[in-house]
């Protein structure tokens, strides 16, 4: 989808102004290569996703959302022991993620919300944040795992809170049910490897097309806000080691 909205960018360059290197001297040209982009961005939102699923449950994530059309995944390894991030992890507030509080104010359209992860503020932990602004806590494993769900789509009138039992099967159809969690593993060598994972398992055509243009839309900025929050809790790992060390 990027990839035809890069071509078609390059097209209507092409359009104000002819760029002989490429040999698109014409604007004409430059129309047919921006149509031609739009085509592919076109194809790549509205793809079917492919499905897949855990073959021998791992982890909290792999117990609750077992299969999945949408994921992504990030890794980082940690100077310090499992307990010391865990603990880092349940601390860190949205300022100190990189642009958190830039991205999710474009999410959302620059709106004051009411005390949800997509303007969380800083006064309090983004995992605490979470969980009252419309996420469950499906899993609290310390100093191992923590997994956050929501339902992140719904059939038009349907109501209720997100409650662990909402992710059992049989799943109703027209829903799209979300899993975010943190994991953290010893390293070997006194250190840790934390990795964050979204799945989201939608259970019907319908829902799989809505889920499918947001998701392919957001998945730029959802990653910069995976990564940074995972760098954000290295920092505090680092600042709590210094801040414990002996002052000579």
């Amino acid at each position: 989808m990027y990839a035809g909205v890069v071509i078609a960018t390059a097209g209507l360059l092409v359009v104000v102004r002819p760029i002989r290197r490429l040999r698109i001297t014409s604007r004409k040209r430059g129309l047919v290569v921006a149509g031609a982009g739009v085509l592919v961005a076109i194809a790549g939102l509205l793809a079917p996703p492919d499905e897949s699923r855990v073959a021998v449950p791992k982890t909290r994530l792999d117990e609750f959302i077992p299969t999945w059309q949408f994921n992504e995944v990030h890794s980082i390894r940690i100077a310090a022991p499992p307990e010391r991030v865990f603990e880092a992890l349940r601390s860190v507030r949205a300022g100190e993620i990189f642009l958190f509080h830039t991205l999710t104010w474009i999410r959302r359209g620059g709106r004051s919300l009411p005390r949800t992860i997509l303007d969380a503020g800083d006064q309090e932990p983004l995992i605490d944040v979470a969980v009252r602004g419309g996420f469950v806590r499906l899993a609290d494993d310390p100093p191992r795992e923590i997994l956050l769900g929501a339902i992140v789509v719904r059939p038009s009138g349907a109501r209720g809170l997100a409650t662990p039992e909402s992710f059992r099967p049989p799943l109703p159809p027209g829903f799209a049910f979300a899993g975010m969690n943190f994991l953290v593993t010893p390293d070997g060598a006194g250190g840790s490897i934390m990795t964050t994972e979204t799945r989201v398992f939608a259970t019907d055509a319908s829902s799989r097309r809505a889920f499918a243009a947001y998701w392919r839309v957001i998945y730029p900025g959802s990653a910069i806000i995976r990564r940074s929050w995972l760098r954000a809790i290295r920092r505090r790992v680092r600042s709590q080691v210094a801040s414990a060390m002996p002052a000579w």
